[in-house]
């Protein structure tokens, strides 16, 4: 298990009336060639580090690369269009403009009511979480711009009810997953306030053991713990603060009491889902070197006695 220091370090909604060519054709999932490129051209391209050395080119392929996050080819999907948008963000190779105008484009795909197949939404979270990543390393949005893709972001997470993860024919959906690495590159932006860092837990802890008979197979439970072992580093809740949240966590509600979850399938996955998340904190908190984390570790001990 990986202590909290070696966890990956660059580890109402508002309305988006703003408007750009190629933003405004993000809604079609029919096709990927960005710049006309076919599947095979898309591929040479990535093998080379997605290198396009105009930059106007290079704005366009990522517009283009938007209609790719929600094909049903998990190469495409995952390969081109994840890793594209990894590669050109991290290497900085776009610029505050065109950043600005991803978000908005994201934005949008992350509150289709619409989904098709259930891939857009997942991997416009998990691109947003490069944007955010681009805008903590250096700041791009204004205030309210970074308020509204927190506000979009827990939305996202609290709204999430398709929980499928890994499929070997159409690849990966994992929408919890996905969005928990945005909230956590949220979380780890300084520019973020006390009541932004409330936000995101709040948005956590609803799906940490979500209703139903859902079972955490995918690594989920670690992926959700990353931003709360964030935003305690920040110190910016008290001792009670967390051990109430913690003691929330370990409730048996809605089952009367812990005994009762033995009797179904949705009281074992409440049971299963909640002592994945809690071992995964306790784990990081009390290995690592952080003070921080101490009042994780100590509630998250509070819960795991309080659990069955």
């Amino acid at each position: 298990m990986k202590t909290v220091n070696r966890l990956l370090p660059a580890l109402t909604l508002l309305a988006l009336t703003a408007w750009h060519p190629a933003v405004a054709a993000v809604a079609s999932t029919d096709g990927c060639r960005p710049l006309g490129y076919d599947k095979a051209a898309l591929l040479a391209l990535r093998a080379q580090g997605f290198v396009i050395e105009d930059p106007e080119e290079r704005r366009k392929f990522a517009f283009d690369l938007l209609d790719c996050l929600g094909n049903p080819d998990p190469v495409l999907r995952d390969q081109v269009a994840y890793e594209g948008f990894a590669t050109l963000l991290r290497g900085q190779q776009l610029d505050a403009d065109t950043i600005r105008q991803l978000r908005i484009a994201l934005l949008r795909d992350l509150t289709v009511t619409d989904d098709g197949d259930g891939f857009r939404r997942p991997f416009a979270a998990l691109v947003l979480s490069e944007v955010a990543r681009a805008d903590r390393i250096q700041p791009v949005f204004t205030d309210d711009e970074r308020a509204a893709l927190v506000a979009a972001a827990c939305a996202y997470m609290s709204s999430i009810r398709d929980y499928r993860g890994f499929d070997e024919t159409t690849g990966w959906r994992h929408g919890i997953a996905h969005d928990a690495d945005l909230l956590m590159q949220l979380a780890l932006n300084p520019a973020l306030t006390r009541d932004q860092l409330l936000e995101i837990r709040d948005a956590v802890g609803s799906q940490i053991a979500p209703p139903g008979t859902h079972f955490y197979i995918y690594g989920e439970s670690e992926r959700l713990a990353r931003p709360i072992l964030f935003i305690a580093m920040r110190g910016v809740f008290t001792d009670g603060e967390w051990a109430d949240w913690f003691a929330n966590i370990a409730s048996p509600k809605p089952f009367a009491n812990w005994s009762e979850v033995f009797a179904s399938q949705a009281g074992l996955a409440k049971v299963h889902n909640t002592k994945a998340f809690v071992y995964v904190i306790y784990v990081n908190a009390i290995s690592s070197e952080d003070k921080a984390l101490a009042p994780l570790g100590s509630a998250a001990v509070a819960a795991l006695k309080a659990l069955p």
